[in-house]
């Protein structure tokens, strides 16, 4: 049950992110005491939030398409398809969260660039 629940938390909090709710969605489901391990980014979560602000006005008109999610106990996997421009920037990402508490107390983001001549045409999803 706990799983479900944290899988349904990882959703709202990267829908409102896409959506530029960005503040919205570090208050409902974020512990600002937690860690965040974007090599890209400042430690701590009041860093990355500055971060994802900043990429939303980047690319506001991203489209985020969830393709697999996966969660054990404290853990939730979301493997997602994250178009930042048409036509020009799609990536294959992956967000690891632990949650505490039912709060977001640690994330991982990870992302690969694809490319329509890719030898595997299986595809990244």
């Amino acid at each position: 049950m706990q799983s479900t629940k944290n899988k349904q938390s990882a959703i709202d909090f990267l829908e409102l992110v896409i959506a530029g709710q960005i503040d919205e969605a570090y208050e409902k489901h974020v512990d600002m005491s937690g860690k965040h391990h974007n090599t890209f980014t400042p430690p701590g979560f009041q860093a990355l939030r500055e971060g994802m602000k900043e990429a939303h006005v980047k690319f506001p008109n991203k489209r985020f398409i969830i393709q697999h999610i996966v969660g054990e106990g404290e853990l939730v996997a979301v493997h997602s398809h994250l178009i930042l421009e048409e036509n020009k920037t799609d990536l294959a990402v992956l967000h690891l969260f632990r949650f505490k508490d039912e709060r977001i107390a640690e994330l991982w983001d990870l992302s690969q660039a694809l490319s329509s001549d890719s030898p595997n045409k299986d595809g990244a999803f």
